[in-house]
């Protein structure tokens, strides 16, 4: 997953090149329509790969952008669980890793200010149970 994230971070450098004015500095508004595309580019390379099994209990059913975001939907066995409960007893402890997941291994992206969405749904209901938004701002001061 790291080599897939370094080939996306060349392609990304190798498309910000070709976007940058005569100055040398891409205008915000360039810069925005860049982080679109690598977002949609990234989401397009890491679906191939999908759905993946990531342990017993979840799987990695999708990737899609949206704007600058790449957003990741898992899907997880909660079984016996109710949709409610793990809600309520494990929504800290999810954000927690995930979040110091992400912001470890996603740093070129969230670096460029792409950010980075997990969506959590049951496998059973279909409901949602999780959504973690991370940008920059976050992992920093997560990793303080």
């Amino acid at each position: 997953m790291k080599f897939l994230f370094t080939i996306l971070f060349i392609m990304f450098s190798a498309f910000a090149s070709e976007m940058q004015l005569q100055s040398g500095e891409l205008s915000s508004q360039n810069m925005k329509k860049q982080n679109r595309e690598i977002a949609k580019l990234a989401a397009q390379e890491l679906s191939k790969a999908l759905p993946s099994t990531i342990d017993k209990y979840t799987k990695l059913r999708s990737i899609k952008a949206d704007n600058s975001t790449l957003v990741y939907i898992f899907e997880i066995d909660i079984s016996p669980k109710s949709d409610e409960s793990v809600k309520k007893e494990d929504h800290s402890r999810m954000k927690e890793a995930v979040t110091l997941g992400v912001c470890r291994n996603s740093k070129r992206f969230l670096d460029a200010d792409i950010s980075i969405q997990y969506i959590y749904n049951s496998a059973h209901s279909k409901a949602e149970l999780f959504k973690f938004d991370i940008n920059k701002e976050i992992c920093f001061n997560t990793l303080q």
